[in-house]
């Protein structure tokens, strides 16, 4: 073994390794390399100063290693061999089998431990099974769920402790757990085996598929039909995850290429082409995972797994997430107060305002109320002078005629497409309305084609929605007219003339 320096990254080598499996422990402070005669222990914090073995007597390879997520089981991890599971415990420098999984009749293809419950893992089969392990008691599987075919990938949902998905060559099923007789819902993603899924860190409903079909696909699974945008690829791509910070994602293409530069770093709104490329491993990633950021530190560190049978741990400086920011860029805070917006009343009028009321503060609600009727982009709405209480409520009351806006709306599907057509420039925007908006509950904004600002601009726009849409909801009111005052008014502050209106 040997280990490298630079100001950018660690690289160390483990040339008798031979692993095929790679993670990172929830503390950010070991991770296993999983080989056919050992489990190789590092500590990333001084990776040159030796490692520790777990030996193992099996002719088979290890499928999938996977450290459990909570703090305190942080000393346990799961391998996949065959038809069986291996739960080990890691503890002051020794490690070793304590329990075994063992229901499965054929290869297992995948395991993930439970977002929320640190007792629960669960595993996908070639079998067509998958089940739900709680190993405080091993004896059997607490849930399983039957599909017609095998299953390549599971994965937990990080925003519902009930949720999960599957992948089913080039389909995928949503899960909930507490119903296992069927899937609550397909999606026919790909025409190609999915090799990779991961749900969104922040949005419950959304995730990503990548697949053998050259791409990589998003998706809202309320809205199976209909894929929200896609990445596509020149190359098959084995892993498509989401960045622990701002909107990026990390690709890597499948193993057999045996591509060098094979890991890229993307920006979910501007895919047109990667924010950056991995320059330094030989042949292709095998793994790749986070480190937990170290307290006090801005950066991030990406841990690597190659072929080459080395580890890299790659720096990701503010600098380089800001690449894959919606988050507004250094500086642009100033930028942005300093914008004059559109007039907008301070607050949205409630039902009990329209009741008659004897104080002293009873005119100026009224001049509030007519002023708010009055405005040129909410337009006359005499007929509706509440609070909308439902998000069609809300539609209806939308000004269709915003200058150079259009919007196209669908209650069911709890969106709204936003188009803003000015000159040569275009904006398109798919809003997505969670269940519990406006309680607290804010939208999600996302770029969709064809959207010709850059991604700085776009950056700057999505924070002011962003903000905007949260002053909204955590006082319990609709938010999506005054975006649209937000959207119109900075885009006519910052971009200038060419939001100016063409028609004669």
């Amino acid at each position: 073994m040997a280990a490298r320096w630079s100001s950018e990254n660690v690289v160390v080598e483990f040339r008798d390794a031979q692993a095929t499996a790679m993670s990172v422990d929830c503390l950010g402070q070991r991770a296993v390399l999983s080989g056919r005669r050992f489990l190789y222990i590092v500590n990333l914090d001084a990776p040159n100063e030796g490692h520790r073995k777990i030996s193992r007597q099996s002719k088979w390879d290890i499928g999938a290693v996977q450290w459990n997520p909570h703090d305190s089981y942080a000393y346990y991890f799961a391998a996949s061999s065959n038809q069986r599971v291996d739960l080990y415990k890691w503890k002051e420098g020794n490690g070793e089998v304590c329990t075994s999984l063992q229901g499965h009749t054929r290869v297992i293809s995948d395991l993930d431990w439970a977002v929320f419950e640190p007792d629960l893992l669960v595993t996908s089969s070639v079998d067509t099974y998958i089940y739900i392990w709680d190993i405080k008691d091993t004896r059997k599987p607490t849930v399983s769920l039957s599909a017609v075919a095998g299953a390549s990938q599971v994965k937990w949902n990080k925003k519902n402790a009930n949720c999960l998905a599957t992948s089913h060559d080039g389909d995928v099923r949503i899960w909930d757990k507490r119903k296992p007789s069927t899937a609550v819902e397909y999606l026919a993603a790909h025409l190609s085996k999915i090799h990779g899924l991961d749900w969104h860190p922040d949005n419950e409903y959304t995730l990503a598929t990548s697949s053998q079909d050259n791409s990589v696909r998003f998706w809202d699974y309320r809205q199976p039909r209909k894929y929200l945008s896609i990445l596509p690829c020149q190359v098959p791509v084995w892993k498509a995850r989401y960045t622990p910070f701002s909107n990026g994602l990390v690709t890597v293409m499948v193993p057999q290429l045996r591509r060098e530069n094979s890991l890229l770093l993307w920006n979910v709104f501007d895919l047109n082409t990667p924010v950056h490329t991995f320059v330094g491993h030989d042949d292709v990633v095998l793994e790749f995972q986070w480190r937990k950021q170290k307290e006090g530190s801005k950066d991030y560190q990406l841990v690597t797994w190659s072929r080459d049978q080395t580890l890299r741990m790659w720096r990701i400086d503010s600098q380089l997430q800001r690449l894959c920011a919606n988050d507004i860029l250094d500086g642009v805070e100033d930028l942005i107060d300093g914008i004059s917006h559109l007039p907008e009343p301070d607050k949205t009028l409630h039902p009990q305002d329209t009741e008659p009321q004897h104080n002293s503060g009873h005119g100026d609600e009224e001049a509030l109320k007519e002023d708010f009727l009055n405005d040129p982009l909410v337009g006359k709405k005499t007929d509706q002078l509440g609070l909308p209480q439902t998000l069609q409520q809300e539609f209806s009351l939308i000004n269709v005629q915003i200058r150079n806006v259009n919007v196209e709306m669908d209650a069911v599907s709890r969106s709204c497409t936003v188009s803003v057509h000015c000159g040569n420039h275009r904006v398109r925007m798919l809003v997505m309305f969670p269940v519990q908006y406006p309680n607290n509950a804010a939208p999600s904004f996302q770029f969709i084609n064809p959207t010709s600002i850059t991604a700085s601009m776009k950056a700057k726009l999505l924070k002011i929605l962003k903000d905007t849409s949260l002053q909204k909801v955590k006082r319990n009111q609709s938010c999506l007219e005054p975006c649209l005052r937000q959207l119109v008014s900075w885009l006519e502050s910052v971009v200038g003339t060419w939001c100016i209106s063409r028609d004669p």
